[in-house]
């Protein structure tokens, strides 16, 4: 049994475990152009399974966010390098869009690189997308950057980052 990390409506948000990466692959390829290996999955999920969540309802799993710990240079000009948390990628199939289970997945995960003690959070979000630009904003992040052509599909993306406050 997976302990409940909180609840949105009728869904539950919680850790993600092995047994759920077959239904995480689907919902990439369903929802995202972008997909990965399932071993890129695997990897991610032992690397930081605290920020890797899962959205579940009815038994089924409806979105998930994953996300993994870099160091490199400020998205804030802090010198040196800091500990990012990097969300790799976040989904939601589309029927349960809109119920605030992204927000959801993004503060669990949030919590999850908090606890690793990561300087900043950041990730990349299509210029298109609305909604997603505009939930981010609702959690503090700030557009830092247009990184252009970053999709291959040829469509920009926004880098969006925010700090922590330690």
């Amino acid at each position: 049994m997976q302990t409940t990390l909180r609840k949105v409506g009728d869904c539950t948000i919680r850790h993600c475990i092995p047994s759920d990466l077959p239904s995480v692959v689907e919902i990439n390829i369903a929802s995202l152009p972008e997909h990965y290996s399932d071993y890129f999955f695997e990897s991610i999920l032992k690397e930081l399974p605290e920020s890797f969540i899962v959205a579940e309802t009815d038994q089924r799993i409806v979105g998930y966010i994953m996300c993994k710990i870099e160091f490199g240079f400020s998205n804030f000009r802090k010198l040196g390098f800091v500990k990012k948390g990097h969300v790799v990628s976040i989904a939601v199939l589309r029927e349960y869009r809109g119920k605030g289970i992204g927000k959801s997945l993004m503060l669990e995960a949030i919590n999850g690189l908090a606890v690793r003690k990561t300087d900043e959070i950041y990730l990349e979000v299509r210029v298109s997308n609305d909604l997603a630009v505009k939930m981010y904003q609702s959690l503090g992040f700030l557009t830092k950057s247009r990184l252009r052509s970053y999709y291959r599909d040829g469509e920009d993306a926004y880098l969006m980052a925010s700090e922590f406050i330690q």
